[in-house]
Parts: C-alpha cells; structure tokens; sequence
C-alpha cells in the first residue's frame, strides 16, 4: 500500500510532516485534504487502524467547526452521521493524516512520528 499523507499544502504542521517523512526516505503521496477529502470507508479503515476515537479527527480549531456548533452537536450525533460529516468536509479534519497499511497519526506530534514512523 502506498504512503498517503493527507493536509493542505499552506498548513506549515503539513509542510513539517512532509518534510520529516521524506527525509527519513519515506516517499508518498501528498493529497489536497480539501479537495479530496477521504471517503467514509477510508476514514472509518483509518479510525480502526489508529485506536482513536472518532473525536481527534475533528480540527476541533478550525473555522467550519465552530461556525457549525459541532462542540454541542457531536455528542448528540451517531458514529455514522459523524463519518458522514468528516467526509463532506475537509476542513473538519484534523491535518495532517499520514496513513500507509495498518498505521495511521492524525496530526504532527515529533515524537509520535518517531514511533510510528521511525524518524
């Protein structure tokens, strides 16, 4: 499977987990979350892949969350009905995803991509 990593090429959190995969030698695929945001199957592989609760996926910061009241609404939501939005939007989702096979990071921490990803 390829190395995907999700995000918005102006987000310097993305330019950062970019430029630390490929110096570690990691060659992938840089997609455009907001005009290609992932589906809700891919999203769903990735929330089992991860361990992690639907909830950390949000970009719990960003603009379109808070004009949509998700804070209040998400708790009242089904896990499907949340798939559902995260799919719509890419700018509900937390940035960057990186994902190859079974190992997925939501976000740019330094040392959980030493972990998972080995730099």
């Amino acid at each position: 499977m390829s190395f995907q990593l999700y995000g918005y090429s102006k987000c310097g959190t993305c330019r950062d987990a970019l430029k630390s995969l490929r110096a570690k030698g990691h060659e992938l695929q840089m997609i455009e979350l907001f005009e290609t945001p992932p589906s809700e199957n891919q999203l769903k592989q990735w929330i089992q892949a991860s361990g992690l609760p639907i909830q950390r996926f949000f970009n719990v910061s960003g603009e379109v969350y808070r004009e949509m009241n998700l804070k209040d609404k998400l708790p009242s939501m089904s896990f499907d009905e949340q798939i559902t939005l995260l799919a719509s939007n890419g700018r509900l989702i937390k940035r960057p995803i990186a994902a190859e096979g079974n190992k997925v990071t939501v976000g740019f921490k330094e040392a959980e991509y030493k972990e998972v990803w080995g730099i």
